[in-house]
């Protein structure tokens, strides 16, 4: 690992996790001690402007006082008891979050992959138990390009040979149509033994992918044609990211699963969430399914506290504003090495342009050294994804950060 450049403080840190730590991730060499709004500092005190909010974990802001108040209050009376026992905030919890997006129950659970496994046997039970689906015969369709985790069965469904290769045998019952592609979608719908269609409404980790108006909508029709549950995979683009509640607003569809994540604690702990009516989520009985910590006190306290922030704040509607403020910007520097620029409300995208395979990275270094952290995805497109908090003077400094690393990007 090159450490030369660096200050022996930050050496040290990366040392030590290069020597403890497995080897599965990539930073930027930046080691943070310190978050507030949309600002991270680092152990050496520089502070820097945070594009990328944890994958879209912080919308709310790093350390928000409302969250991290509600974490201190619970976290002093009780954190866990686990399921074997009640507690006193989850009724609450789980009316709070099926009255906030519009279900009959809730399913917590803590990561968002666990959120994508419970759907997934959701839709399996209910293939089994309502729509006469033989045993061990339902399948889930995904799309290409989709990511939603590393487990076994999120790599059994992942296009990007960075997941799954040498990580076989796979998930059975696992099926892959092209995005953004309805004719494909609905050919692999006939199929009876189809159970449901699990789709991220805007690709996340494949660069802010964007289907066409409309997709969405006929994605939902099919969906119902065909006796085939939605399943929208919302944990990135869900909870005001985009510039709606849901990703799926945008297009006012109504999915039969819905699965959150990242900001439903903004970004203070682990907790996750999937939704739908009692048709579905009544077919799994005591013992077949389940979770030591999900829906623990600690994460109902400050994931209620995390949703009401959203609404409070108004932080959609700043995504929205926010969102076409920074793409109109980015557009006005007309820069040779922006291929595309993309985006919904505060989830964007640039696509490098530029003869260097790690131009990406190199920029990402600039921006680094400039004050600004963002980190690139699938080689050539860098995500501008900041807290949904930031202010309309704070988009336009970090456009002339852009602006000015672009220009050293040789």
């Amino acid at each position: 690992m090159e450490t030369a450049l660096l200050s022996p403080v930050t050496a040290a840190y990366l040392e030590l996790e290069e020597q403890y730590g497995a080897h599965n991730y990539h930073p930027l060499p930046v080691v943070l001690e310190k978050g507030e709004g949309v600002f991270l500092w680092d152990v050496e005190g520089k502070r820097y402007f945070d594009f990328l909010s944890g994958y879209s974990a912080v919308n709310q802001g790093h350390c928000h006082p409302r969250i991290i108040n509600s974490l201190i209050e619970q976290a002093q009376k009780l954190t866990l008891t686990s399921r074997a026992f009640h507690n006193n905030l989850l009724g609450e919890y789980e009316q709070f979050i099926a009255n906030y997006f519009g279900y009959d129950k809730v399913l917590p659970m803590n990561t968002g992959v666990e959120g994508g496994e419970t759907a997934i046997k959701l839709a399996r039970r209910w293939a089994y138990a309502k729509k006469g689906v033989e045993d061990n015969k339902a399948k889930i369709i995904f799309a290409q390009g989709n990511f939603w985790g590393r487990t076994m069965a999120a790599i059994s469904s992942s296009t990007d040979p960075s997941s799954y290769h040498q990580f076989g045998p796979f998930m059975p019952g696992f099926e892959l149509v092209p995005y953004n592609n309805i004719p494909a979608l609905e050919q692999a719908l006939q199929d009876p033994n189809v159970a449901a269609f699990m789709v991220e409404p805007i690709q996340g980790e494949a660069g802010v992918v964007i289907p066409d108006e409309g997709y969405l909508t006929k994605v939902r029709a099919l969906c119902t044609q065909y006796n085939v549950l939605f399943i929208a995979d919302e944990i990135q683009t869900g909870l005001a990211r985009t510039g709606q509640l849901l990703a799926c607003d945008h297009e006012g569809v109504r999915p039969d699963i819905l699965i959150l994540g990242k900001a439903l604690s903004g970004g203070v702990l682990p907790v996750s969430a999937v939704l739908a009516d009692d048709f579905i989520m009544m077919n799994i009985k005591p013992g077949e399914h389940g979770s030591t910590y999900g829906g623990n006190p600690l994460a109902c306290a400050v994931a209620m506290s995390a949703l009401t922030v959203i609404k409070e704040e108004n932080l959609a509607e700043n995504a929205t504003a926010m969102g076409q403020l920074l793409r109109d910007e980015l557009a006005k520097l007309a820069s040779p090495y922006i291929k595309t620029i993309r985006g919904k409300g505060l989830l964007n995208a640039v696509v490098i342009n530029h003869p260097n395979p790690d131009a990406a990275w190199e920029l990402c270094l600039i921006l680094k050294e400039k004050g600004l952290l963002a980190k690139p995805t699938h080689g050539d497109k860098i995500r501008f994804a900041p807290p949904l908090v930031i202010t309309r003077a704070q988009i336009l400094e970090c456009v002339a950060i852009i602006d000015a690393a672009l220009k050293d990007l040789s």
